[in-house]
C-alpha cells in the first residue's frame, strides 16, 4: 500500500530523472531519511509506479492513480486559520487560471509563510520545506492537493496541468 510520502518521492524522482541521483541524494533534498526514501521506492516498485532498472516513474500509471485514486486514499485534511505556503487552486498554476475566490485559501502550514490561509496537511510533513528550493515540485504538490480537496472545475483543472507536467509536454 502506497503512503502520501511516497507520492512526494515519486514527484521529485520524476523531476530528477534526467539527473543521475541517490537515495540519499533524494532524501536531502526532500529533508526525510534515506530509508525513508528507500521504503517510498520499494512501495513505489511494487504498485508499479516506478522501475528501479530504469529509474523512473512509470507515467501512465502515476497519472492514473493521482486522477482517479487519490482524493479516496490521501483525502486531504482541513485545519483551522494559519499562516502558510499557499496550496491546491491558490498556487501556481492553478491562481493564474482561476477567478479570485472570497475564502480563506488552503495554505501548508509553516511559521514562514506569506498568506493567511485554511490550513492544509501536506502529504509529508518535509513538503513545505522542500518545496521552497523546488518550483517545479512545489507546482506538481500543489496540483495534486487540488485533486485531493478542491470542486469538480479545479480537479479538472488540475489533472489537465499534471498530466502535461507528467508527460512532459
Amino acid at each position: 500500500m502506497l503512503l502520501p510520502l511516497d507520492v512526494v518521492v515519486l514527484c521529485k524522482v520524476h523531476g530528477l530523472e534526467a539527473e543521475r541521483w541517490t537515495q540519499m541524494e533524494l532524501a536531502k533534498l526532500l529533508f526525510m531519511s534515506s530509508r525513508s526514501v528507500n521504503e517510498a521506492l520499494k512501495r513505489a516498485e511494487h504498485a508499479r509506479l516506478y522501475s528501479p532498472i530504469r529509474r523512473q516513474v512509470s507515467v501512465g500509471a502515476f497519472e492514473e492513480a493521482l486522477v482517479h485514486g487519490i482524493r479516496y486514499f490521501m483525502a486531504a485534511e482541513r485545519g483551522t486559520l494559519t499562516r502558510g505556503i499557499p496550496t491546491s487552486w491558490a498556487a501556481p498554476p492553478l491562481v493564474n487560471m482561476l477567478t479570485a475566490s472570497e475564502e480563506p485559501p488552503p495554505v501548508w502550514p509553516d511559521p514562514n509563510g506569506t498568506v493567511r490561509g485554511v490550513a492544509l496537511q501536506p502529504l509529508h510533513h518535509s513538503v513545505p520545506q522542500a518545496t521552497k528550493e523546488d518550483p517545479a515540485l512545489y507546482e506538481m504538490l500543489a496540483l495534486i492537493d487540488a485533486l485531493r480537496e478542491s470542486g469538480a472545475r479545479e480537479r479538472q483543472l488540475a489533472a489537465q496541468e499534471l498530466g502535461r507536467r507528467l508527460r512532459r509536454e
